[in-house]
């Protein structure tokens, strides 16, 4: 029967994913249809824009060039004006001649016909009409100004749509995932000398499956990418996923995007519990701040409250995976001021950073496990671990456990890292810029632990959603081949 139930359980599960599946794809194809719709309008529009600003510029050349045809003409026309004219005064002067000639001849008188014969041929030799060019200045012609458009016409029957590029090809096997940041490859299909550039775009998710348009995240743009790989650096991993893809851009038109990849984003998230933290502080998702009056007239009542009543506060009844977590603490008080994470470490390796104000007083970091005392002091028990810096007269800066100190010699570092290897039972401390060592405990944890955090008179800054950075990694590896030095403080729990 209860074999039965798990399958017919599985079936449903199975079914459920798969409906999401369709669900999603169907969104999909319908946003796919409304930007065909919408891509194809703004595709006509463009392509209108494009011949009207091709008939402007055609229109306009004619009438630049039927001006000129026209300057042309009555360039031309001036021209031959200019000679008929003169033509034509040299022919009326010739006339006067010929007539006058014409009169001499029937003159008795030899002298006078000397004379007159003497006076014509002086007028001929400098008569207009033997200095007249009889040849017009400039042709009848206009073939100078005429066009054939055959090449443009045969030209502009070529035209074509521009050529798009294809879609890249995401090389997911050369792509990583490390240290906060993600390399991705990709390559063209074939080799295409007009690409001038590549987009990326990513986004992150829950989901591992085909990217959804619904619920998620937009997405985020790198443009201008010469080469064909790129890397996304000082990335926080608050999702489980990111999805990416690529589009290759010639110097006129976009390509399609490839085929989007999502790779897996593993990192450990948490915040800061603001409902079990002591009421001295102030508590905003990953930052703590100590406050002189967040306790005063509080502390007592919300004592009695909780002695009178069975019933949970409101803010902590949830049935959340974090809400379980923090369990049905009360607040810490006295003088453990102190705020744990929300979400526990039980398996795997993991890593987180401090950053504390530089007039911080006091402040601890380390983890401890799931319930304790709301009197507890991180380090003062056995089942918590942390280091320590004092800054109230002079600087100290210690490891504690179990009500035991040992002083660090060494500078207190602006960030602290945490790295918690649960199976492997090690919790050590570096310094987040350079990534040295500054401490390691070494124990065998026997239930899940929580971030802690104890501050006094100043804040403290939490960075989560990292990953353990390859430097810690290397340390370790290092570390654990020569076996590692064992502090005094360390204990198996």
């Amino acid at each position: 029967m209860d074999e039965e139930r798990e399958t017919l359980q599985r079936i449903v599960s199975t079914l459920v994913n798969k409906n999401d599946e369709i669900h999603n794809f169907i969104d999909m194809l319908n946003h796919t249809i409304s930007n065909v719709q919408v891509n194809s309008s703004n595709a006509i529009s463009e392509l209108d824009e494009e011949f009207d600003g091709l008939y402007s510029v055609l229109h306009e050349m004619k009438g630049s060039m039927a001006n000129t045809i026209q300057q042309e003409e009555a360039r031309k026309i001036q021209a031959l004006q200019d000679q008929l004219s003169q033509c034509s005064r040299a022919l009326e002067s010739s006339e006067e001649l010929l007539e006058l000639a014409v009169q001499s001849l029937d003159i008795k008188n030899p002298v006078e016909l000397l004379e007159a014969s003497r006076q014509i041929k002086d007028s001929v030799t400098v008569a207009s009409a033997f200095r007249l060019s009889l040849k017009p200045k400039v042709s009848d012609s206009m073939t100078h100004m005429m066009v054939d458009f055959a090449l443009e016409k045969r030209m502009l029957q070529a035209v074509k749509f521009l050529p798009v590029p294809k879609a890249p090809e995401i090389d997911v096997a050369a792509c990583l995932v490390a240290d906060n940041c993600i390399t991705i490859s990709w390559r063209m299909p074939e080799e295409d000398s007009r690409i001038d550039h590549f987009v990326l775009e990513y986004r992150k998710t829950n989901f591992d499956g085909l990217p959804r348009l619904k619920g998620e995240q937009r997405w985020e743009l790198v443009d201008y990418i010469k080469a064909t790989q790129y890397t996304l650096s000082g990335l926080r991993f608050d999702t489980k996923y990111m999805n990416l893809r690529v589009q290759a851009c010639n110097k006129a038109v976009a390509g399609e995007y490839s085929d989007p990849v999502t790779l897996e984003t593993k990192a450990f998230v948490f915040s800061l519990d603001s409902t079990s933290s002591h009421l001295n502080l102030k508590v905003e998702d990953t930052y703590v701040e100590w406050d002189p009056t967040g306790g005063k007239g509080q502390e007592k009542i919300k004592g009695k409250e909780n002695k009178n009543s069975n019933t949970a506060s409101p803010k902590r009844s949830t049935n959340s995976p974090r809400a379980l977590s923090r369990g049905s603490r009360d607040r810490f008080a006295g003088e453990s001021y102190t705020v744990l994470g929300d979400t526990a470490v039980e398996s795997g390796q993991h890593y987180w950073e401090v950053r504390a104000q530089k007039d911080c007083k006091s402040y601890s970091v380390g983890v401890t496990y799931r319930n304790p005392g709301k009197f507890d002091q991180l380090g003062k028990t056995n089942s918590s671990w942390c280091i320590h810096i004092n800054n109230w007269l002079q600087t100290t800066f210690s490891a504690k456990h179990n009500n035991k100190a040992k002083t660090l010699d060494i500078p207190v570092p602006d960030r602290i890292g945490v790295y918690c290897d649960f199976d492997g039972g090690q919790l050590s401390f570096y310094n987040a810029s350079s990534k040295a060592l500054l401490h390691t405990f070494r124990t065998k944890f026997t239930q899940p632990l929580l971030p802690g955090f104890m501050i006094w008179c100043g804040g403290l800054t939490v960075m989560t959603g990292l990953q353990v950075p390859s430097a810690v990694k290397t340390l370790q590896k290092s570390e654990n081949g020569l076996g590692g030095s064992t502090s005094s403080l360390n204990n198996v729990a």
